[in-house]
């Protein structure tokens, strides 16, 4: 569905995407990396709002430079900011987006938002304001429309910022059931979202492919490299609510292991390379 190779992106003097490859199919495929690592300018190429400077890029089989407009008739988009018009309602705002996406005969095209409005589950709320629907509904209702018209790839910019456990919940539930028979790239900061809904994982470090993978192969980075003690050690340590610091980092011999995670993995990769995380 996506292939990328060398992708480069610069901003005046500094370069947001520095040579990214990496490649992402069906299923859900989770961008992870800190602030500034270039997962919003990723997902933006992605999406044709932004062409790289160099590099090749090739979605859903075709080159984004001269099939631009096609390329978007097979995509969902949710950006960070869905920009909602507030005094629309549901049903409203889900018709006008699908109106932009040329859906223009008047019956096919309501039956089609009635439907994405029932796979979010927001059937009962679709006479609603948007202004009056909770953070949880909102983004509930971005995904009802990066779902209209069923594209085969879907590109969601950190999701579940802002939404509390219960909504996040409720949330993969709805990602892990639409990324069953296509594409779906969700760039997060959660690693619980990465290990809870991913079947693959990009880290992005300063514009560039840190690692490619499973979820499983970046929390076995960690292996034998998590411990608990009694004194604050390691390269990141923090203490735990039974008063025991928790440590990633070279362990020392006889140390208290402890399970790796996801996120254990991904503070390794990002304190060095992967190479140095593995060692």
């Amino acid at each position: 569905m996506i292939e990328a190779a060398g992708l480069v992106k610069t901003y005046g003097r500094g370069r947001a995407l520095d040579g990214l490859t990496f490649t992402a199919g069906k299923g859900v495929t989770g961008l992870l990396g800190p602030n500034g690592a270039g997962k919003t300018t990723l997902i933006r190429m992605l999406a044709t709002v932004l062409a790289p400077d160099e590099g090749e890029l090739r979605l859903l089989g075709r080159d984004p430079a001269g099939d631009r407009l096609e390329i978007r008739r097979r995509l969902g988009y949710l950006p960070q900011e869905p920009g909602y018009q507030r005094g629309f309602t549901v049903f409203e705002f889900v018709d006008y987006v699908a109106i932009l996406k040329e859906m223009v005969e008047r019956r096919a095209r309501h039956d089609e938002v009635r439907r994405v409005i029932e796979e979010v589950g927001l059937t009962s709320v679709s006479g609603k304001r948007i202004r009056t629907l909770s953070g949880g509904m909102r983004r509930r209702l971005g995904i009802a429309q990066t779902l209209l018209g069923d594209p085969e790839l879907i590109l969601l910019d950190e999701p579940t910022v802002g939404l509390d456990p219960e909504q996040r919940l409720r949330f993969r539930e709805l990602i892990s059931h639409i990324g069953q028979d296509r594409a779906v790239v969700l760039s997060t900061h959660q690693t619980e979202d990465v290990a809870a809904l991913c079947n693959r994982v990009v880290v992005l470090k300063a514009g560039r492919c840190e690692f490619e993978g499973t979820p499983e192969e970046i929390r076995a980075l960690a292996e034998g490299r998590v411990w608990f003690s009694a004194e604050k050690s390691g390269v990141l340590s923090w203490r735990t609510g039974d008063g025991l610091f928790r440590n990633i980092g070279p362990a020392p011999e006889g140390a208290r292991l402890a399970e790796p995670t996801v996120e254990d993995g991904y503070l390794l990769l990002l304190g060095g390379t992967a190479a140095e995380a593995a060692a």
